[in-house]
């Protein structure tokens, strides 16, 4: 989907927004939109005391609990309105109640229209597959329209005025090398997101990865597929990732993220990369006799990625629960995103590194493409002002050397 799904618990804050009727759900100052006091505004004689409020765990506590209270609490506000006014009210209830039901009837066509477009992505993706994989090579046609397309881009980066001269670089891979060597691992190296999440050890093991595709389940969701090459690092050649929605949505027909299963990485052994093994001796106290003993220390990796957080139960001890795992739920949910979304329908514009370029326009709002413009047109002026000048400056001097002759 083209919008973020929402985690249950995001949404649970999300629908606590202030209203007419409601308190604001924060407990912070910014929410009600007051101005925090600068340094300035405290008296040196009240440092000392504003500190010890600050700093005091039972009273932060204490503010907390009485603000909790309030939250969702009407404000006497409606229920002040003349009697017509509420019924107008109610009968506006109804209409959104209309236009959330038709809301969620649009994403539900939508994500069968995904479904759809995916039939119809597969040979291409199959395709792309066999080319990266040396089995086949493109057609004259194919070949033809690509550097159709890279002289279109040359033209857009001299029109700019950005195109540099690059030194050629001897390449590292052999000029008989079959298919494209390491285009996954490349094209994921590329997606900042998920670059971040690779190792150096995590490289070697990508070297092997030679597709990765989505597929649509039955039920809301996705399944993401890795398939690897045989490699010294697992015995898997399919590894996958599904991700699943409920199956109701949001009041804005939004699907809700419930979810996510990956697959069990058969490492072999000595080669698991999600784990560091650290070996202690331990001596027996009566028969002082030393044994070495191993124990698996998780550490970072891309494989941690199959093996996503689970979301807490509705009846689990909030204490247990732990402090980031909203977060990792939520960055696990991106990644997933990010895949299915931009690396695999444009893996050829982040194995070249164009899609970073795309993704930073993307990104850009009206605002500061309008500010990009002006700061263009500034550029332009100032540059047409250094010719004039320039050209006021050449007549003179030949002037003056005429009167000499």
């Amino acid at each position: 989907m083209a919008e973020p799904i929402r985690n249950r618990r995001i949404n649970d804050l999300a629908n606590a927004a202030p209203t007419p009727q409601n308190t604001p759900a924060s407990n912070t100052y910014i929410a009600s939109r007051a101005t925090e006091p600068s340094v300035s505004t405290i008296q040196e004689e009240d440092k000392a005391a504003v500190a010890g409020l600050v700093n005091n765990p039972a009273l932060i506590s204490m503010i907390e609990g009485k603000l909790g209270t309030l939250v969702g609490r009407s404000s006497g506000y409606i229920e002040s309105l003349p009697g017509p006014v509420k019924e107008r009210i109610s009968g506006l209830k109804g209409l959104q109640k209309q236009h959330a039901a038709l809301e969620s009837e649009f994403r539900k066509e939508i994500l069968e229209l995904e479904k759809k477009y995916a039939a119809k992505y597969k040979p291409l993706y199959e395709r792309r597959a066999k080319i990266v994989a040396g089995d086949v090579e493109p057609t004259e046609e194919e070949v033809a329209a690509g550097k159709e397309e890279e002289d279109e881009n040359e033209e857009l980066i001299q029109k700019d005025g950005a195109e540099e001269e690059e030194e050629e670089q001897e390449s590292p891979i052999p000029k008989d090398a079959k298919g494209v060597p390491e285009f996954w691992l490349t094209a994921i190296k590329n997606v900042p997101a998920l670059a971040e999440t690779i190792t150096d050890k995590d490289e070697e093991a990508l070297k092997y990865l030679s597709d990765i595709r989505v597929e649509f389940i039955e039920q809301p969701g996705f399944k993401l597929l890795f398939e690897f090459a045989d490699n010294e690092f697992f015995t898997n050649n399919v590894i996958t990732k599904t991700y699943f929605y409920q199956d109701e949505t949001t009041s804005d027909g939004d699907y809700i993220y419930d979810h996510a299963v990956g697959d069990e990485v058969d490492w072999k052994d000595g080669k698991n990369l999600t784990v560091r093994i650290e070996k202690k001796k331990q001596r027996n106290k009566h028969t002082k006799a030393t044994r070495t003993v191993e124990k698996l220390i998780p550490i970072e990796s891309f494989f941690n990625f199959f093996s996503p957080p689970i979301a807490p139960e509705d009846d689990e001890d909030e204490e247990e629960i732990p402090e980031d795992l909203e977060e990792r739920l939520q960055l696990d949910y991106q990644l997933g995103e990010e895949i299915k979304e931009k690396l695999i329908p444009r893996a050829i514009d982040w194995y070249t590194g164009e899609a970073l370029d795309y993704d930073e326009l993307d990104e850009l709002d009206a605002d500061d493409l309008e500010d990009y413009e002006d700061e263009e047109d500034d550029e332009d002026v100032d540059d047409e002002d250094d010719s004039e000048a320039e050209g006021d400056a050449k007549p003179k001097q030949e002037a003056a050397e005429c009167k000499q002759s």
